[in-house]
């Protein structure tokens, strides 16, 4: 995608970044949706079809690491999980600034906070998987090893139920951050306030 012509937008995220977050979001909400149907009773009462609900839980389970491994293939993919994956001394100052409530928090272009819960989701996606697989194939595990991945799998969905909770409200209270992921573009305004170091990288780019 194309600079913006309009001076007052950034592009903030490309097309392929914004397809493996729409497709790892719906994936993820069909898991944790099929495993509140399983797991809460008076849901599994009004949906039925208990085998239905457990083979679309398991695919979309299956299914979850696709997108961002085909996303990998996009350099605007890499570019971004590499600035995910490091934490520099801005990211420790708005932790601190976080914690004193100071108004002004620097922040490159994902804050500490996005990049712990990138860090946690991509954590939690390869035991999900791996834990799932050994309650699926009973013949491959066993009792005791099964036993162990349910305990472990379903504490763990439930803590990435409450984490993907907590997400979600953040992008609900930012409509900013959801029209970025929605069309790739930002106000040049909110993006210098919110994620300043980015905000003047990118403003002098389109001064060059």
């Amino acid at each position: 995608m194309r600079r913006p012509a309009d001076p007052d937008r950034l592009l903030r995220f490309a097309r392929p970044v914004r397809w493996v977050h729409r497709t790892t979001a719906a994936l993820m909400l069909a898991c944790l949706a099929t495993a509140a149907c399983l797991y809460v009773t008076p849901l599994a009462e009004l949906v039925g079809r208990r085998r239905l609900v457990v083979t679309v839980h398991v695919w979309c389970g299956l299914a979850l690491p696709v997108p961002l491994l085909s996303g990998l293939l996009f350099r605007a993919l890499r570019a971004d999980a590499a600035r995910l994956s490091r934490f520099t001394p801005v990211d420790r100052a708005w932790l601190r600034a976080l914690r004193s409530r100071a108004p002004y928090r620097p922040a490159g272009k994902f804050n500490a906070g996005q990049k712990l819960y990138a860090q946690w989701t991509l954590g939690a996606m390869p035991v999900l998987v791996g834990t799932g697989l050994l309650m699926w194939l009973t013949r491959f595990a066993p009792p005791s090893l099964r036993t162990g991945a349910t305990f472990v799998h379903d504490w763990l969905a439930a803590a990435v139920a409450g984490v993907t909770a907590g997400h979600v409200w953040m992008a609900a209270r930012d409509p900013q951050a959801r029209l970025g992921m929605r069309t790739g573009l930002v106000d040049r305004d909110w993006a210098e306030r919110e994620h300043p170091h980015w905000g003047r990288e990118r403003r002098a780019l389109t001064e060059e």
